[in-house]
């Protein structure tokens, strides 16, 4: 399966990658178009390292690959809502290391699956 220093320092970075996102949410300008994407971003990023979390856990092989497929697939939803807020608001780094950060992350989460699943649907 996988080497747990490396599931140790995934689970850590997802966390971190929450934690991140919270703190430079908070941090966006107000506006009810921001309220949306706040919201959105929050639910998303969050739920990538619950999901992983829950993957820990899972009784089967089968189990473990859907809980990682919905972690990545929460990821890939980070990015988009992390895009689309470098697009629309002034150049930010912090969210410029979580665009980096979210696709290294996503990669990862990817692979996983890859490596997991008998058969991936699109």
């Amino acid at each position: 399966m996988i080497d747990s220093t490396f599931k140790n320092d995934l689970q850590e970075r997802l966390f971190n990658f929450a934690v991140n996102t919270i703190k430079s949410v908070r941090k966006l300008p107000k506006g009810k178009e921001y309220e949306v994407i706040s919201w959105q971003i929050l639910k998303s990023a969050s739920s990538v390292g619950a999901n992983y979390e829950e993957a820990q856990g899972a009784v089967s092989r089968a189990d473990f690959s859907n809980k990682t497929g919905i972690a990545l697939k929460e990821m890939r939803e980070s990015n988009y809502w992390i895009r689309l807020i470098i697009a629309t608001t002034e150049k930010n780094q912090d969210w410029i290391q979580l665009k980096y950060e979210s696709v290294e992350l996503k990669n990862i989460l990817g692979s996983i699956c890859t490596k997991t699943s008998t058969s991936r649907k699109f």
